[in-house]
């Protein structure tokens, strides 16, 4: 008598653990996390020095700042950049953040661990899910460590520390939820462009540095009509995390980032479904 032995699938959770291990352990493991963590904190302490600087004449130049807290977040929610200063925040995570997940999904294509993935594991919203949630936490550790960067600059080169306390800390935790969201558009982005890895690290600065927004607001406020629905975007909501943040902040904050999270993934999932992943 034969014995019919029944081997289950795994279910989604047992799927999901499996995988944010292996790409954990792979970002803890390559020198890239650590290069980039690095460089988000050694940039807001760069710019707040140098703008302290003499220039060619002896003379000190003009700050860009009088707060500390103004390089982790803008004083204002400002679409439209009108000087460095306005850009040069903790939105700017965003930027090199994509070229960090660019180069770290790359990887999976470059090195064929893509090709052995899907030779054994048939899900691709996994991959999408567990690439998103693995790079949002990178770049979360990237805005933490920003903070603390642009904070030290700060203090050393004598800026007012003078805040509301409860509107910073919502900018920060705001601008960390938002993680997720730019981590799944550039997850995207590698999915289409996979082939062509010049071209998705160009496409991830490209709609990291908001270019696209920042157009739309400089029509909408030549028109002199109101910004506010650009919220509703990944680098709107991020810029709407500012030093006048307050609750309803945080919550456009966790909406957008969830909407495009699952938007994202969704699409993702359809292209890699409907198309050579190799």
């Amino acid at each position: 008598m034969t014995r019919e032995i029944k081997f289950e699938s795994p279910s989604f959770a047992q799927r999901i653990k499996g995988m944010l291990g292996v790409d954990f352990y792979r970002l803890f493991h390559t020198p890239l996390f650590y290069i980039f963590l690095a460089i988000a904190a050694v940039i807001p302490a760069m710019v707040s020095a140098m703008t302290m600087m003499p220039d060619q004449s002896g003379n000190t130049m003009e700050p860009l700042y009088s707060n500390v807290w103004q390089i982790i977040a803008a004083s204002e929610p400002l679409y439209v950049i009108k000087s460095i200063a306005d850009y040069a925040n903790m939105n700017m995570v965003f930027i090199f953040g994509g070229i960090m997940v660019s180069i770290f999904i790359g990887h999976d294509y470059k090195s064929g661990y893509v090709k052995q993935l899907f030779t054994t594991h048939a899900k691709k919203q996994d991959y999408m899910m567990s690439k998103s949630i693995v790079c949002a936490f990178a770049m979360a550790c990237m805005c933490i460590t920003y903070f603390v960067g642009g904070t030290v600059g700060g203090l050393l080169v004598g800026y007012s520390v003078e805040v509301n306390a409860g509107s910073l800390i919502i900018a920060i935790i705001g601008k960390i939820i938002m993680s997720l969201g730019w981590a799944s558009l550039y997850t995207f982005l590698n999915v289409i462009f996979r082939k062509y890895f010049g071209i998705s690290i160009a496409s991830s600065f490209f709609f990291g540095t908001g270019i696209v927004i920042i157009g739309m607001a400089a029509v909408v406020e030549n028109l002199s009509l109101p910004t506010s629905f650009l919220n509703i975007f990944l680098y709107g909501a991020s810029v709407n995390a500012c030093l006048v943040s307050n609750v309803w902040t945080l919550v456009i904050c966790i909406a957008v980032s969830a909407v495009w999270t699952v938007f994202y993934n969704v699409l993702g999932t359809h292209i890699l479904n409907k198309s050579d992943v190799y």
